[in-house]
């Protein structure tokens, strides 16, 4: 009989213990399960962070939609022009007007694409109430603008940048 009711005391613990887990985990991912089910999950931390309105969210969303096709084609170029770049140096082992011709291409392609960047950022500043425009152009140009931000990218193997991920 006492080895009966240790088994239920058991597993009335296991069963509670399980219980409150779920509800923890619950309550604690509620908000990555609620942006993950957003229309735009990859954007939905712009949502909660800067406290925007369906309709302003909207705007961003629609911003981003639209400029992401010319960034990934710059970024192509930026690339294919790196590659380009990488190739003659290796071929000729010293800079040659070639080389120099396709250091000032890829330099112009990032200028095009940094300035193209920025201007996606002011746009989608403005999308936001005031405030809160200006927190976000101040938090992106410290994401893109600071020393930090260039030698990461330069680790990365990369040269040109991108609007930062979500959170």
């Amino acid at each position: 009989m006492n080895t009966k009711r240790l088994l239920v005391t058991a597993l009335a613990g296991l069963a509670i213990a399980a219980l409150g887990y779920y509800a923890a985990y619950s309550v604690g991912t509620a908000r990555c399960r609620s942006m993950c089910q957003s229309p735009a999950p990859d954007l939905a931390w712009l949502k909660q962070e800067f406290h925007l309105g369906d309709a302003e969210f909207q705007r961003v969303v629609a911003l981003h939609e639209a400029y992401r096709p010319a960034c990934q084609d710059r970024c192509r170029l930026i690339d294919a022009k790196n590659a380009e770049l990488r190739a003659r140096l290796l071929q000729t082992g010293a800079v040659t007007p070639e080389v120099e011709r396709a250091l000032a291409e890829a330099a112009g392609l990032r200028r095009n694409c940094q300035t193209a960047m920025l201007k996606h950022f002011v746009e989608v500043s403005r999308a936001m109430p005031p405030a809160q425009g200006r927190r976000y152009l101040e938090w992106i140009c410290g994401q893109t603008l600071s020393p930090a931000h260039a030698a990461m990218m330069a680790g990365a193997g990369s040269v040109h940048v991108h609007e930062p991920a979500g959170h």
